[in-house]
């Protein structure tokens, strides 16, 4: 198929050729993945600025998605990826096979960066669903952010950038910049820009931002962030509402109702 962007993407393409850091903050349907990958094509081929490229993803997307977008692109099927999941072994014969994007699930990350020891192969890493790097304490934000002065360039990819509060920006845009843009302490950001909410003496459970504190951090990030909203950008066709019928056997009928009680559940190792 060939591509032909809408002028929205192109402009996220041009973003992401010019910016070392840089973050996408689009709308879900705008066309990250493909804006990226075609990114990339253009800087490991034609400006040689990447030679290899880490794409960390939730599972099923790294599995699936990003392998199936250079199929079905007709600039992108000279790309060869190399995904690496499954067994040890699978993922290790994964690590050592000639390929221009390496595509990781998130949760094995920490394993990735234990097997290649001081050896990091990967001048780009690209982090589809950037908001799942919101704490700091997490073994994969530290094992990441161990790496990150072997990157020349990082991407971030997220349609919610702050699903929770302001506060969730704070970690990812340290990774982004070593804290450069957001302080480099979570505890000077929440000083600068929140003031406690809910707490009990000197433990406090939530934060409230400050007057003002919202522009002003949104302003902080602006020279490495895109943010476009679907709406605002593509038109969408009248709202169609069709109901279908499905027969749940009795475990799927459990995991439905454990989603329907706690508006979350654990799938394939992943909570939804």
């Amino acid at each position: 198929m060939e591509f032909k962007p809408h002028d929205y993407q192109a402009y996220a393409i041009d973003f992401i050729k010019t910016h070392p850091v840089a973050g996408l903050f689009l709308g879900m349907g705008m066309g990250k993945t493909i804006s990226t990958l075609t990114a990339l094509n253009t800087m490991m081929f034609d400006s040689f600025q990447v030679a290899r490229c880490l794409v960390v993803a939730p599972l099923r997307v790294a599995r699936d998605t990003w392998p199936a977008e250079l199929t079905k692109w007709e600039h992108l099927k000279h790309l060869r990826a190399s995904v690496i999941v499954g067994t040890a072994k699978e993922r290790r014969q994964a690590i050592h096979t000639d390929a221009d994007i390496y595509v990781i699930n998130r949760e094995n990350l920490p394993w990735l960066i234990k097997e290649l020891g001081d050896d990091w192969p990967y001048d780009c890493v690209v982090i589809d669903e950037l908001s799942s790097f919101k704490n700091h304490k997490a073994a994969r934000f530290k094992a990441l952010m161990s790496r990150r002065k072997h990157m020349r360039r990082i991407i971030g990819l997220t349609g919610t950038p702050a699903p929770n509060s302001l506060e969730d920006l704070w970690a990812p845009f340290k990774l982004f910049d070593g804290g450069k843009r957001l302080l480099p302490y979570i505890t000077h950001f929440r000083e600068r820009y929140f003031d406690p909410d809910k707490r009990n003496g000197y433990q406090v459970f939530s934060w409230k931002l400050k007057p003002g504190a919202e522009d002003e951090i949104y302003e902080a990030i602006s020279d490495v962030t895109v943010s476009m909203k679907t709406t605002d950008h593509l038109d969408l066709p009248p709202l169609t509402t069709s109901s279908k019928v499905v027969h749940l056997d009795k475990a799927e009928r459990e995991v439905y109702n454990q989603l329907k009680k706690d508006m979350l559940v654990h799938v394939d190792g992943e909570v939804i």
